[in-house]
């Protein structure tokens, strides 16, 4: 799995990087980035947690 992220919803709000600060991070002209690639499945609970929070629903597993 994939997380998949909607750059024209996604406002940087970096609720998402508040969560699984090592899948995601923000650049210095807030500007999301994925870190992780494919999920390792460990890592499968944060990421549907970033997910579920983010208020512009951006966020997508895939």
């Amino acid at each position: 799995m994939k997380i998949i992220v909607d750059f024209d919803r996604c406002e940087a709000n970096g609720i998402c990087v508040g969560i699984a600060p090592d899948m995601f991070e923000l650049d210095d002209d807030d500007q999301l980035t994925v870190v992780e690639g494919d999920l390792a499945p460990d890592r499968l609970g944060e990421a549907e947690e970033a997910v579920a929070q983010c208020p512009k629903a951006a966020l997508r597993l895939s």
